[in-house]
């Protein structure tokens, strides 16, 4: 592996893959070998703009060397950015979202003979917070889990899939089956369980608050984004991470050294 890590952005033309085009040209310990846009983009060939970035391509050049691929392409693209991984024997890091049961198996399978890690959310801030809420909903295990999010109105999913995985931190704490997520519910609810409220409006790059609630007190654990651009040097900082390790699935919380909460 050279001094800086090589890496190859899959997806470069969205809004995620020019935030690490950006990233990386200022990082010290990292190069852009390869800026991958789909087959047919009207960017194929042509320049990114950015200082010292290679040009768009569709095709990953077989001469080039790397040593992580990151992939923002979405689930049309995550096949084949791990198929390339595996053949070149590299890290392989995706936030790709909406993901099947066969490309999850399809990552399973790969992270036999190379480094995965795979996260819904690369801020490192939301990483320490899933941690806090882990041990909280364990160590207070009949307290009510109220999860709150927002973001900007034109997010579809809801609740946000860092709010699923918060959630999921807290049921596995708790050693629960993970609910079914509703939001918007009527009526009363059962001690201990997990619940959540969400909001859609303006420009709100992303707000997660988990409370839990007992009898007569409240915790409260907030996560605020102000800077699309936190999630792009957390996915930089995985790639970087990841592509010393061996093979194998791998999350956020283990570059941090959180465990596998």
């Amino acid at each position: 592996m050279s001094e800086s890590t090589r890496i190859i952005v899959n997806g470069a033309a969205g809004r995620m893959g020019q935030a690490l085009l950006k990233a990386i040209a200022e990082h010290d310990d990292a190069v852009l070998s390869a800026a991958l846009v789909r087959p047919g983009s009207t960017l194929d060939g042509k320049s990114s703009g950015i200082a010292s970035t290679p040009t768009y391509t569709s095709v990953a050049p077989a001469a080039i060397d790397f040593d992580a691929l990151i992939d923002v392409s979405g689930a049309s693209g995550f096949s084949a950015a791990l198929q390339l991984a595996v053949q070149r024997s590299v890290a392989f890091v995706s936030g790709s979202t909406g993901l099947d049961e066969f490309q999850m198996r399809e990552m399973h399978r790969a992270a036999q003979v190379i480094p995965v890690l795979w996260a819904a959310n690369f801020s490192i801030g939301v990483v320490v917070l899933a941690h806090l809420v882990g041990e909280a909903a364990r160590l207070l295990p009949a307290w009510d889990i109220e999860i709150l999010e927002a973001h900007h109105r034109h997010k579809r999913d809801a609740p946000s899939g860092t709010a699923l995985m918060l959630g999921q931190h807290a049921a596995r704490a708790r050693d629960i089956d993970f609910p079914d997520p509703v939001a918007d519910r009527g009526g009363s609810r059962i001690e201990g369980s997990i619940g959540y409220a969400v909001s859609r409006g303006g420009d709100v790059v992303g707000e997660h608050e988990v409370r839990l609630l007992g009898s007569g007190e409240r915790i409260e654990l907030i996560h605020r984004a102000s800077d699309r651009d936190i999630f792009a040097r957390g996915a930089l900082k995985a790639a970087c991470w990841l592509s010393g390790q061996a093979p194998g699935r791998y999350g956020m919380t283990d570059m941090l050294e959180l465990g596998r909460a």
